[in-house]
């Protein structure tokens, strides 16, 4: 498969997963405009993670697809590619691997197209590319695009463009909520149950961490709030909860001012790795042999392993499969605790 695209003037990518998947699209972004600067790439995203794409430099635009409600008909989505068509890209790439977005690159009816292997109508795309498994999706997403990923050279950073209207905010925030530097972040949420370390385990991490003179800065969506509020209630002067309270590309620019990020396997992790600092990425349910893991020098991960049961699923459960969670109950609070006292000296 050739890796450069010569005389190419548009290109489209489809990732209409969450906000993790999306931060995970961006090294392979970054290496396809590197290797062709004159192409125009277009990104075909959901609602919920526009901002990360806008802030991408590599990007020309962003078009917004709305499977839950505009477009989720079948009579509307047929509309919406008719109207993307017009755009006459010369090449497609998939990272996605469902069923709508392999509909969509057979009705745009593009020659060269390219996606992996177990993705759904995989035979819609003109190029297949294997998934290994066993590889890290950074590494998979480039593997899309041609790319060599032996070694670690696949370990691009994803990278954010900041504004000065983010960076004004968020120094605004750190001011109003009397945040010092050098805090550590704490994201306790996550969409899936079984993914979640035990509340009270994240409760007890907060209070050694008090006691230890440490600042905590709770963060996660708006949904998380409750979650944060239980962890941080009766420590409200030491415990800053800014959960809901900033934008995925503002809680990047705030991470960049924290010394370390502790949160489960969820979209947090990888928002570590835009900021670049180190992140201890809690497994309960999931396993870092999925390739979500974080991936610079500075992060580490930890999870417990001794269960006949665990991985009991790839995305994790609402609720445990068998009831009793063990791989959230069985990795002790003081082993979390040592991890998080060797990355910090």
């Amino acid at each position: 498969m050739e890796t450069l695209i010569d005389k190419v003037d548009r290109v489209l990518v489809i990732q209409t997963a969450f906000i993790g998947d999306a931060i995970l699209t961006l090294p392979m972004l970054q290496k396809l405009k590197q290797l062709n600067p004159q192409i125009e790439i277009d990104v075909l995203a959901i609602p919920s993670t526009k901002e990360i794409f806008e802030a991408s430099g590599y990007v020309n635009t962003v078009i917004i697809i709305d499977k839950k409600d505009e477009h989720k008909s079948l009579r509307a989505l047929n509309k919406f590619i008719r109207k993307l068509k017009e755009n006459n890209y010369s090449k497609v790439y998939s990272p996605h691997r469902s069923f709508r977005s392999a509909y969509i690159t057979l009705r745009l009816g593009v020659n060269d197209s390219y996606g992996f292997d177990n993705s759904s109508l995989k035979y819609v795309y003109k190029n297949l590319v294997k998934y290994v498994r066993t590889h890290h999706e950074i590494q998979r997403n480039l593997e899309l695009i041609g790319e060599n990923t032996s070694g670690d050279n696949w370990k691009i950073k994803p990278k954010i463009n900041l504004t000065e209207t983010v960076k004004s905010k968020v120094d605004n925030i750190i001011s109003i909520k009397n945040i010092t530097e050098d805090f550590i972040a704490i994201a306790p949420g996550s969409v899936w149950a079984t993914k979640r370390y035990p509340k009270e385990s994240y409760r007890g991490l907060v209070e050694s961490l008090i006691n230890k003179n440490e600042t905590v800065v709770l963060i996660g969506s708006k949904i998380d709030r409750t979650l944060c509020e239980y962890i941080s209630n009766d420590l409200e002067d030491k415990v800053k909860n800014l959960a809901g309270e900033s934008s995925i590309v503002e809680t990047i620019c705030l991470l960049k001012k924290a010394k370390l990020l502790v949160t489960n396997d969820s979209a947090p992790t990888h928002l570590g790795m835009c900021a670049d600092i180190p992140v201890l990425t809690i497994y309960c349910s999931t396993i870092a042999d999925f390739g979500f893991y974080p991936y610079n020098d500075k992060s580490k991960y930890i999870s417990y392993d001794d269960l006949d049961c665990k991985p009991c699923g790839i995305h994790g459960y609402n609720k445990c499969p068998i009831k009793t969670f063990p791989c959230g109950r069985e990795l002790t609070l003081q082993n979390v605790l040592i991890e998080i006292e060797k990355m910090l000296n």
